[in-house]
């Protein structure tokens, strides 16, 4: 239950952040042009308590998931439509960039939380020799396609030299579309073709490979056969049965393979090299009952914290930023194409228990939730469904385009359509989010 509580409060405070700076893009873009601001909710339904300054009541109100600006004059027969200072009387360009205010403001609060988060930690990951395949997954698309560990990815969609984050932000969007690779192996090109294949259980692709690491221990389960063997938390795994491991998985594949025998494990401590055997044992700790030795790899030991300028921090910010808008679109085009899943989506709930989670782990992963939820955010309010800030900046390039207003009938049935689309996708979300709970339950 505690848990529960934290994870709604953590909630709040995620989107509580969101819907502010939102909703203070449209007030001050209207505040600008001198549009009559009516009530700065934060909440939707009745008003629980507020203050009124001026002409604008500004309120807390009993449904927290949202928040809204009400203009005077803002929906087509509002009464106060005739007002000068109504939304509706001002040039159309004006309204134009008081909707687009509210989503430039989330990309604008999503680029400041990841500049200052760089100049006091900025986390990457180094890859002196190159994106660098560490495992294959047999019968996976990357083994179809020829791919084999030690290869070097030096060409991926065109871009030369990529980093493995470059690969994997392209590949988790691109479910059933023909990617182009060139290998480098034993100093020889080769072009490949892989088509990744959508992993039904988390909603996005994958092609089946790991990018080369080494293999640090950074946990020794207590009673477990590798403490057993005296593995300790820094020693290096280096093979397996003789067999490199360059990857968690190859480690995983091996200990499966051997169904219960025991392997020869090869590991070097303080530049010492050791080897011991090892007979795993079968744990079902986490629902699925499979072979294990007990160790914890740390999950990427090539990744490295420093601090930078402001400029650069800048910099990294616009190009994290933009990477992650790309994934963005290209999932909603895979969703809208068919190819990717909406089991990836996360609701209010599957938001909460991330944002826990975030939380738990430290002030900087919650940041880069933020700046990722806020970036979202700013990218759903701009498709263009009526009622969204998208919605009303495409009917106002419509008017500018045919140069007249449409008319009552029509904006009423835009804004009814839009209404039921967003319905249709709370629901949606709501019971993705439920079907979630109950699977993993």
């Amino acid at each position: 239950m505690i848990s529960v509580l934290q994870n709604i409060f953590w909630l709040l405070v995620l989107l509580g952040v969101m819907i502010l700076i939102h909703e203070l893009g449209h007030f001050w873009a209207a505040r600008i042009f001198n549009v009559r601001i009516d009530v700065f909710s934060f909440g939707f339904g009745p008003r629980l308590f507020g203050f009124r300054r001026g002409e604008t009541d500004y309120r807390f109100s009993a449904i927290l998931f949202g928040g809204y600006v009400k203009m005077a004059g803002e929906q087509p027969g509002d009464e106060e439509a005739a007002d000068p200072r109504a939304f509706l009387q001002k040039p159309r360009w004006q309204r134009l960039i008081i909707a687009f205010a509210g989503p430039a403001m989330n990309i604008v609060l999503s680029i400041a939380l990841l500049t200052g988060l760089f100049m006091v930690k900025y986390q990457h990951v180094i890859e002196p020799g190159g994106a660098i395949v560490g495992h294959v997954v047999k019968d996976s698309p990357a083994d179809k396609a020829g791919v084999k560990a030690g290869d070097k990815i030096v060409q991926f969609e065109g871009q030369k030299s990529p980093t493995w984050d470059d690969i994997t932000q392209r590949e988790v969007v691109s479910a059933q579309q023909n990617l182009s690779v060139i290998l480098e192996r034993n100093g020889k090109l080769i072009p490949v073709t892989i088509t990744p294949v959508l992993d039904d259980r988390i909603g996005i692709s994958t092609s089946g490979w790991e990018e080369e690491s080494e293999i640090l221990t950074q946990e020794v389960s207590p009673g477990m056969p590798a403490e057993a063997a005296g593995i300790k938390p820094g020693d290096v795994l280096y093979a397996i049965d003789g067999q490199p491991i360059h990857s968690r998985f190859k480690l995983q594949e091996v200990i499966a393979a051997r169904n219960g025998d025991p392997i020869d494990l090869d590991y070097v401590r303080n530049g010492q090299h050791h080897t011991v055997s090892i007979r795993p044992v079968m744990s079902g700790a986490d629902g699925k009952p499979h072979f294990m030795i007990g160790v914890a790899p740390v999950p990427n030991p090539n990744v490295v914290t420093e601090q930078l300028s402001f400029p650069n921090a800048f910099r990294e910010s616009l190009r994290e930023n933009k990477n992650n808008a790309t994934v963005i679109v290209g999932f909603l085009r895979g969703l809208a194409e068919r190819r990717m899943s909406p089991k990836a989506v996360d609701g209010p709930i599957g938001i909460a228990r991330i944002s826990g989670r975030a939380a738990q782990l430290g002030p900087s992963v919650f940041l880069v939730l933020m700046a990722t939820v806020s970036l979202n955010l700013a990218i759903f309010n701009l498709l263009p469904i009526p009622i969204l800030d998208g919605g009303v900046i495409l009917m106002l390039l419509v008017e500018m385009l045919i140069g007249r207003d449409l008319s009552l009938q029509v904006k009423e049935g835009v804004m009814k359509v839009g209404f039921v689309c967003l319905m249709a996708i709370v629901v949606f979300v709501l019971y993705n989010d439920i079907s979630k709970v109950f699977t993993r339950g």
